[in-house]
């Protein structure tokens, strides 16, 4: 049978691709729902293509640009955040693809969640900020949490079959960024341009300054904890600059398994929303013989501090991930906009944790107020 997807985000880098994931296999998928936050334009023509029952736009000033196209198709057209949050309910999805950037992809899968539909998690903030409370209405609901992220899909597929042994270890590969050989002096005048080209990687603009600062790494781990129940001392982070090894899982008898493969977010995105099934698929193949050297090393922390920051909120827990996810969104914007240098990143992220107030056993209000909270602080040193 068809699985019925929703995506949130079709309009991103993620979104795009698993629209063509699933236009490659149209007698496994069928597109319900697409969501879009201000690409009203390619919304419409990605509407157009694939039929949805419905799409919301995240901007309501868009709204009546957008029912005008697709009204007279028969598709229904939303519009703001609550009603992205709403449209995950409808009864006939299966799996919701969670590719929102940020704080802005939780509500809507707290509600998927809620209402039984399996999420395909790209939105690795979802799990930063509030993984025990998501973690527990997946269980509570029997809803699986299919990773995306190629990380945490790699970690996936190498504990198929493996579920009664225990895990002694996971390996997180970073490909570094495209800063791992600068000197720190040379951080201090790096341009956004120079880290928006990611070396192996096309990804949208937040998560491609967030490798540039191994934040997108400390994210990562934060995630795979939740994800896979470990404690932090079960998860290294690895610099693997060619992005072949995707990561791996020790276990307990010493043996390691690692998934490898070409550098390309339509596989996971394709296994998360096939599982457990693997389906054929046309994408470039790796060969071993094309990368004779893989070279592995450890991640230079006194440059790119803002892992140990992440290392730090977990091991701190309660609403410290989001304080530290909201003071990120702020910062990395702001060095988009050009308001802020490389490393004073950093800087404001830190002086945001150290700040704002500490909870140990948040509610999901006291997540919310904390995401407002260290966002107006982390602003206020700008």
């Amino acid at each position: 049978m068809k699985k019925n997807i929703a995506i949130l985000g079709s309009t991103g880098s993620i979104g795009t691709q698993a629209l063509e994931v699933i236009d490659s296999h149209p007698g496994s998928f069928s597109l319900e729902v697409l969501t879009a936050n201000n690409n009203a334009e390619l919304l419409i023509e990605q509407a157009l293509k694939f039929k949805p029952n419905a799409v919301v736009i995240a901007n309501e000033k868009l709204y009546k640009m957008v029912d005008e196209a697709l009204s007279p198709h028969d598709i229904k057209v939303y519009a703001g955040e609550k009603a992205i949050s709403q449209i995950v309910e409808i009864d006939s999805i299966d799996i919701v693809l969670g590719s929102l950037v940020g704080y802005s992809g939780l509500l809507p899968t707290i509600n998927a969640i809620k209402k039984g539909k399996d999420i395909a998690l790209a939105n690795k903030e979802t799990l930063v900020v509030a993984g025990d409370l998501v973690t527990r209405l997946a269980v509570e609901h029997n809803v699986k949490i299919l990773p995306v992220d190629s990380e945490h899909s790699a970690i996936f597929q190498c504990l198929a079959g493996e579920y009664n042994n225990p895990i002694e270890k996971i390996f997180l590969t970073a490909s570094g960024g495209p800063f791992r050989q600068l000197g720190y002096e040379s951080l201090k005048v790096v341009t956004k341009q120079q880290a928006l080209k990611h070396p192996n990687w096309d990804m949208g603009a937040k998560v491609t300054i967030d490798s540039a600062t191994l934040m997108n790494k400390g994210l990562e781990v934060i995630e795979a904890k939740w994800l896979f129940n470990l404690d932090p001392r079960q998860i290294e982070v690895v610099v693997h600059p060619q992005s072949i090894v995707h990561s791996a899982v020790q276990f307990a008898d010493g043996s390691v398994k690692a998934q490898l493969g070409l550098p390309d977010m339509k596989l996971p995105i394709l296994y998360a929303f096939s599982f457990p099934r693997r389906l054929p698929s046309d994408f470039p193949r790796f060969s071993f013989f094309d990368f004779p050297s893989l070279t592995f090393e450890k991640p230079d922390t006194s440059k790119f501090r803002n892992l140990s920051l992440a290392f730090e909120a977990l091991a701190k827990g309660g609403n410290m991930p989001c304080i530290m996810n909201a003071a990120n969104e702020i910062a990395v914007k702001a060095f988009l906009d050009e308001r802020v240098g490389f490393l004073g990143i950093t800087e404001l992220i830190e002086r945001t944790m150290e700040t704002v107030s500490f909870i140990k056993k948040p509610t999901i209000d006291d997540y919310m107020a904390t995401n407002e909270e260290a966002r107006a602080f982390a602003s206020s040193l700008l």
